[in-house]
């Protein structure tokens, strides 16, 4: 099944490619390899949620939030491609969660960008990840998130 329709199933859809909120790209492919900006929960250029995770903001939230950033990074690789069904790998994806300093699940909230591309992509949607908590995120996002993707 072809990694839209896919994600239609889900229901769910690619949005526009966010603009860069300051002097960046947001993304850049160097070889066969395309790297995505972190990308924020936007919708529609806006955040439907802001604070820190075991705060204000609970893990299923956060879960939710990190799908969003990664709907948005996979939009900015249609930049270099012209379609998703191009992509050969995600080879790596980094994810800041904002959270209180006692919070310790960031490898949790990551599942939620995780699954969904394993969803989209089967065995080429596997990857190599990290999650780190920090203390803010720009515009006191939930959550930031950037990508790698083999293409």
């Amino acid at each position: 099944m072809h990694p839209l329709e896919r994600l239609e199933s889900l229901g769910l859809k690619l949005p526009a490619v966010p603009q860069a909120l300051a002097l960046y790209l947001p993304s850049q492919k160097v070889g066969n390899l395309v790297f995505t900006s972190g990308q924020l929960p936007l919708v529609n250029g806006a955040l439907e949620a802001k604070g820190k995770v075991g705060e204000s903001a609970s893990l299923e939230l956060a879960k939710k939030q990190a799908e969003i950033c990664c709907l948005n990074a996979l939009s900015t690789l249609l930049m270099h491609i012209k379609d998703l069904s191009e992509v050969k790998k995600i080879v790596k994806l980094g994810v800041y969660v904002a959270s209180h300093p006692n919070f310790t699940e960031q490898h949790l909230v990551a599942n939620g960008a995780s699954e969904l591309l394993v969803s989209l992509f089967g065995e080429q949607g596997k990857h190599a990840r990290f999650a780190i908590g920090v203390s803010s995120l720009p515009l006191d996002a939930i959550v930031e998130l950037e990508l790698v993707a083999e293409v």
